[in-house]
């Protein structure tokens, strides 16, 4: 598996909130029984211990840099690869939080789409938005 062209950048402003990176990849390892040759495998894995609580808040995190031709192919490939994680994940660690990183421009292309809003309300897709210039994270879109 190539890493994606912002790897580095994500996991560099996850560190600065506070992020531990604890998997890079993440692996999921699925029951198929033969059917897929490979594992899935989400760019990063993240835990960050919460101050009000005992325990730790868990994140998987696939990065994508929208770096192709097709800003709709890109989010094409995003949403069918976010739904594949998700379920793999709610089978092995059901309280680790799957999260899609895209870089800040792409986010400010797509966001004003009624059409990219209807694809993240319906698949429920928790965001974070990302400069990899400053690697910074610049927003968390997500429902509580």
């Amino acid at each position: 598996m190539a890493k994606d062209l912002f790897n580095d950048s994500v996991k560099i402003a996850l560190q600065k909130e506070g992020w531990k990176i604890t998997h890079d990849p993440y692996e999921i390892k699925l029951r198929t029984k033969g059917l897929f040759p490979n594992n899935l495998k989400i760019d990063l894995g993240a835990e960050k211990m919460l101050a009000a609580e005992k325990g730790a808040e868990k994140i998987a995190i696939e990065i994508k840099s929208f770096s192709g031709a097709s800003l709709i192919y890109e989010l094409h490939s995003l949403i069918g690869q976010y739904f594949t994680y998700q379920v793999g994940l709610e089978e092995q660690e059901p309280d680790r939080l799957l999260f899609a990183a895209l870089p800040d421009k792409a986010y400010e292309e797509l966001s004003p789409h009624p059409f990219f809003q209807t694809l993240i309300e319906r698949s429920k897709m928790r965001l974070i938005i990302y400069n990899s210039d400053n690697q910074l994270i610049t927003q968390w879109k997500y429902e509580k």
